[in-house]
């Protein structure tokens, strides 16, 4: 063995140490971290997911269709407030992005969160509770959290896409920064929701 390998190795030795003292005396807030690291793992597939989803979608007839449903009263403008509100048309035409925007967000957050699920419950909390019944409280909580998300959408993205593609002129990079802000926000939701959620749902059952 070289002398390189025989310091990494030692580096290494002397890294896992560290961090094995550091989890016995501070457990829960160990557990916050590798939670945060994983999740910010999470937002960066979602990042590189959503464009792609986004820019196969586009090219279909999903973009024309109108995606406005579950109403909750009006605008201060009278309009309809959608809970999942994407107006037929791209966004860089003054539309909503249509079903093709919906169906992006959606299947980008599906992936992401099916491999959440797995990674939290096996690397952060090490759990070995019932899959199952985790896996359907996971999902009950995935749901609400993303008609949550969708809802508080209605607030931001508009002003968002607007001020990066239109006020600031950025065209076409404004759309794609605005992609990557939006995806952002719905994963900071999900990170301070879902950490509770799974200190419930992914309890040891000893």
């Amino acid at each position: 063995m070289s002398n390189i390998s025989i310091k990494e190795n030692k580096i290494l030795i002397s890294i896992t140490k560290i961090w094995t003292r550091f989890k016995e005396k501070y457990p829960g807030f160990s557990q916050f971290l590798i939670f945060f690291i994983v999740s910010n793992g999470i937002t960066v597939l979602q990042m590189f997911l959503m464009p792609i989803f986004k820019g196969i979608f586009d090219r279909t007839a999903l973009v024309g269709i109108d995606f406005q449903v579950l109403q909750v009263g009006k605008n201060f403008d009278g309009s309809p407030y959608y809970v999942f509100n994407y107006a037929a048309g791209t966004l860089s035409s003054g539309g909503g992005g249509g079903l093709s925007y919906f169906l992006s967000v959606q299947i980008t957050m599906a992936i992401a969160q099916v491999i959440n699920f797995f990674v939290q419950r096996n690397v952060t909390f090490k759990s070995n509770s019932n899959i199952k019944k985790a896996g359907f409280w996971y999902v009950i909580a995935y749901l609400i959290i993303s008609i949550g998300a969708a809802a508080l959408q209605g607030v931001y993205k508009a002003p968002i896409y607007n001020l990066l593609m239109n006020t600031w002129g950025m065209g076409a990079t404004g759309e794609t920064l605005a992609d990557f802000v939006t995806i952002v926000i719905n994963c900071a939701i999900s990170f301070w929701v879902f950490f509770p959620i799974f200190k419930i749902i992914f309890k040891d059952k000893n």
